[in-house]
């Protein structure tokens, strides 16, 4: 009788340590959420017209990610399309189009990805958005030096920057919640 209740203890610890385990990993693999230009509300004709891009270029973008646009729904909408297109400000075929007011993008694949307001003149005023997402393997090589290197390709090599909207915010409690869901189990099977 005493063998079964150790064995049964042995499989409910097992059974808490496979839960803390998955929410652990789960807590590290959350997705950033970037609210364009750094603050809400922004998705409308920028005070000058590359105030988007310059936001964009700063920040480091990875498969996963999101980007949230929010704007007045029954003036504005959001546009995914080509290049060429985005360079035209031409709304006529876009790849997808948004109009919901609070638009959630995932960027679930690297290279480049163009937005553009579909309001009437909204584009041409600079209302649009190019946003780069870093590959999987992007990494300083082994051999590069920075100090001889030319600035352009620094900025290539740089490491992924924080994320500034609500989703860091997530994955600060994530963490710090993991931690404390491991503490708090080591205690409990300490005392056992």
């Amino acid at each position: 009788m005493r063998k079964r209740v150790v064995a049964m203890k042995i499989c409910d610890y097992s059974l808490l340590a496979c839960l803390v385990i998955t929410l652990f990993i789960s807590c590290f693999g959350e997705a950033r959420e970037f609210d364009v230009d750094g603050k809400a509300n922004s998705w409308k004709i920028p005070s000058s017209p590359d105030e988007f891009n310059k936001w964009a270029e700063k920040t480091r973008f990875q498969i996963g990610d999101y980007i949230v646009l929010t704007y007045d729904p029954n003036s504005d909408s959001v546009l995914q399309v080509n290049e060429e297109d985005y360079n035209n400000c031409n709304k006529a075929q876009p790849i997808k189009s948004y109009q919901d007011g609070e638009t959630k993008i995932l960027l679930d694949n690297s290279g480049p990805f163009f937005f553009i307001s579909g309001a009437n003149g909204h584009c041409e005023n600079g209302q649009k958005l190019e946003v780069k997402v870093l590959s999987p393997q992007h990494s300083l090589p082994k051999d590069h030096s920075p100090a001889s290197a030319p600035v352009d390709s620094l900025v290539e090599f740089l490491p992924p920057a924080p994320a500034t909207a609500s989703g860091c915010d997530g994955m600060k409690f994530g963490i710090i919640g993991g931690f404390i869901v491991m503490f708090a189990t080591f205690v409990v099977l300490a005392l056992v």
